[in-house]
């Protein structure tokens, strides 16, 4: 992992609470002091890289992180943030959503008509999955935008399992929506031709098509990116209970269905082990044990590259803590 030169991308995930966080904020603190240039990013509405790193990160920008060896930023995208930036665009100049978009199309008269429906308002309204559109928006930008071109590792803190399997079926599902909407577009153009002539909106239409045939291309690029085996890494976490290593078994097989390649299993919190068990250790060791025999047999897990990391006597927080798991786990 450390000693690729090209450019990488590692997506962790798994169930809420299993530890996502610092094993991400553990690797990238890895990459960083093996002498990559290293972007952290958390896509999780709820974050916790600021917690983890135990510095200030928030504010949905750049932020450095002090300590290591190598460049090291990190990026919380701030949703909130991003539903008012969608409404502001919506609500320009006064007018709505709805109505922005079908003047673009050239189609401002039918919104004018629909305007009782109040189609406005639900437009308006930041819809299902607009954190994850946010977070497919930033890939776009790593992939594009001259200020990310430095670093040469990428480590995304995903949500919890649901979040993140809707953040990578939706490149699909809007390049879908995208071709469909381009397809209406060019029957109601072919249709509408001599209209257009007179109200001069040829180029106007034009421009919005243009517009979405490039956010189509784009999903396309962030699509083939999560699937890219050469560049892109999705790493499970778990602990060993048999409802996470339930749940891991039916992301890796979500993951597979999307074509998205994982290779590596973190079993986080594992018992160490000791000579002299008190009742609730035995107990909680055997659970374990049930558990990651588990994964031995599962047949979504089985052939994963099973990693380890201790359950601690001390709390991971700041990069020496997150220095020594990574010395642990990252082998």
């Amino acid at each position: 992992m450390v000693a690729r030169t090209t450019r990488r991308y590692y997506m962790l995930g798994g169930k809420g609470g299993v530890g996502k966080t610092s094993c991400a904020a553990s690797l990238a603190v890895r990459f960083a002091n093996s002498g990559h240039p290293t972007l952290v990013v958390s896509t999780d509405p709820a974050h916790s890289l600021s917690d983890s790193f135990a510095q200030d990160l928030t504010g949905g920008a750049l932020a450095p992180v002090e300590g290591t060896d190598s460049p090291l930023f990190a990026l919380e995208i701030n949703p909130e943030k991003s539903r008012e930036e969608f409404r502001t665009i919506n609500q320009k100049n006064g007018g709505t959503g709805v109505k922005d978009f079908m003047d673009g199309m050239g189609l401002g008269i039918l919104a004018d008509q629909l305007g009782e429906l109040k189609l406005g308002e639900l437009l308006d309204t930041p819809p299902p999955g607009l954190d994850e559109a946010i977070a497919i928006s930033k890939v776009i930008q790593f992939l594009e935008a001259p200020e990310y071109s430095m670093f040469s590792r990428i480590v995304f803190d995903t949500a919890p399992t649901g979040h993140t399997l809707r953040l990578l079926s939706l490149p699909d599902f809007l390049d879908a929506s995208i071709g469909k909407i381009l397809k209406l577009r060019s029957k109601i153009a072919s249709a509408t031709s001599a209209i257009k002539s007179v109200f001069g909106q040829e180029v106007q239409q034009q421009d919005a098509a243009n517009k979405l045939e490039q956010l189509r291309e784009r999903m396309v690029k962030v699509r083939e990116l999560f699937r890219d085996t050469e560049s892109t890494e999705f790493i499970i976490v778990t602990i060993p209970t048999v409802m996470a290593i339930s749940e891991s078994a039916r992301l890796h097989s979500s993951l597979q269905k999307e074509s998205v390649p994982a290779r590596r299993l973190i079993v986080n919190q594992v018992l160490p082990p000791s000579s002299s068990d008190c009742k609730f250790c035995a107990i909680k060791r055997k659970d374990q044990a049930r558990a990651l025999d588990m994964i031995k047999s599962d047949p979504e897990l089985m052939g994963l590259n099973i990693m380890q990391a201790p359950l601690v006597d001390m709390e991971i927080r700041g990069v020496p803590a997150l220095k020594f798991l990574g010395d642990i786990v990252w082998k």
